[in-house]
C-alpha cells in the first residue's frame, strides 16, 4: 500500500475524544490493506489514479476494521492480539472498544456521503456498501459463525456458507466499488464470482494459517482451536485445504481473463494472496 494512502487515513479522524483516538489506534495498525488494494489495482488499471479510489477505499477498511474490533471482543472472539498490537478492548477497554466499532462503521458512511463522486455514484457505493457488511451481508456471516458453534455434524457446504458472508461479501465490495467508480457496472455477476471465490480461497487459507504459524507471524491471536471451532482444516486436513483455496484463486485468476478489460494489477493481487504466509 502506497505510503499516500497511509498518511490519508491518519487524517480522517481528528483526535478529540478517547473514541477517536481508539479509532484511529485500529485504523492506522499495519495491515495487509488488502480490500483498498484490490479497489485501487482495479481503478489504476482502468486508466484512473489512485486517488480516485482513496475515499471509498478508506471507508471499506473502516468497516474491515470495525468487523476486527468487534470480533475481538470478549463476547466474540476473546483475542488478545491484532495487526501485531493488543486489540482494542485491551489497550483501551471493552466499553470503548464497541463505540470505536460504531463510530467506525458510521463514518465510513459519512466519508463516502461527503466524497467528491458523484450524487448518482454515492447512492451505489453507499448501496454496495451497506449489503456486504449488513444483515445479509457480513453480519449474516458472523450470525452463522456464531450458530455453528453449537451445531454438531458441520459440512463443508456450511461453513462455505458461512465464509461467503463472512469474509467474502466484505472482499466483493472493492470489486464492485471500482466498478462503479470506473463506470463498469455491467460487470457486476462476474465480479460476485470473482469476489465469492477469493473470499472463501482466503478464509480457508486463513484456518490453515491459524493452525500452521504462530501469533508473531499472523500478527493477531490465533483462537479458532482455543475456542473450538470446527473449520476447514479441521475436515480437510492440510493438503485438502491447500488443494482447494489454490484451485478457487486459479479459478478467480482465470475470470479474470475473461473480462473485457484488462485488470493485471488484480491478477497480481490474488497471485499474491494465493502465496501469502500469513
Amino acid at each position: 500500500m502506497s505510503g499516500s494512502f497511509e498518511e490519508y487515513l491518519g487524517t480522517i479522524i481528528r483526535e478529540d475524544i478517547q473514541v477517536d483516538k481508539a479509532m484511529n489506534y485500529a485504523l492506522t495498525a499495519p495491515g495487509k490493506r488488502l480490500r483498498p488494494l484490490l479497489l485501487l489495482a482495479f481503478i489504476q488499471d482502468c486508466g484512473f489514479s489512485a486517488e480516485h479510489g482513496w475515499q471509498c477505499a478508506a471507508a471499506i477498511e473502516m468497516i474491515h476494521t470495525y468487523s476486527l474490533i468487534h470480533d475481538d471482543l470478549p463476547a466474540m472472539d476473546n483475542d488478545d492480539l491484532r495487526r501485531g498490537r493488543p486489540t482494542v478492548h485491551r489497550q483501551f477497554d471493552e466499553a470503548t472498544a464497541i463505540l470505536a466499532g460504531d463510530a467506525l462503521l458510521t463514518k465510513a458512511f459519512e466519508l463516502i456521503a461527503d466524497s467528491k463522486y458523484t450524487d448518482e455514484e454515492k447512492v451505489q457505493l453507499v448501496s454496495i456498501l451497506s449489503k456486504c457488511a449488513g444483515h445479509q451481508g457480513m453480519i449474516k456471516g458472523q450470525d452463522l459463525d456464531l450458530a455453528l458453534l453449537t451445531r454438531e455434524n458441520i459440512e463443508i457446504d456450511d461453513l462455505s456458507m458461512m465464509e461467503y458472508y463472512k469474509t467474502g461479501m466484505l472482499l466483493t465490495a472493492p470489486l464492485l466499488c471500482a466498478a462503479v467508480l470506473t463506470k463498469h457496472t455491467e460487470l457486476e455477476t462476474q465480479i460476485l464470482d470473482i469476489g465469492k471465490k477469493i473470499g472463501l480461497a482466503f478464509q480457508i487459507q486463513d484456518d490453515v494459517l491459524d493452525y500452521t504459524s504462530s501469533e508473531q507471524e499472523m500478527g493477531k491471536s490465533i483462537s479458532d482451536a482455543k475456542n473450538q471451532k470446527i473449520t476447514f482444516y479441521n475436515i480437510l486436513g492440510l493438503k485438502g485445504c491447500t488443494d482447494i483455496y489454490t484451485r478457487l484463486y486459479n479459478s478467480a485468476i482465470r475470470d479474470i481473463d475473461l473480462l473485457p478489460i484488462g485488470l493485471n494489477s488484480v491478477k497480481k493481487i490474488i497471485l499474491d494472496m494465493r502465496n501469502r504466509r500469513r
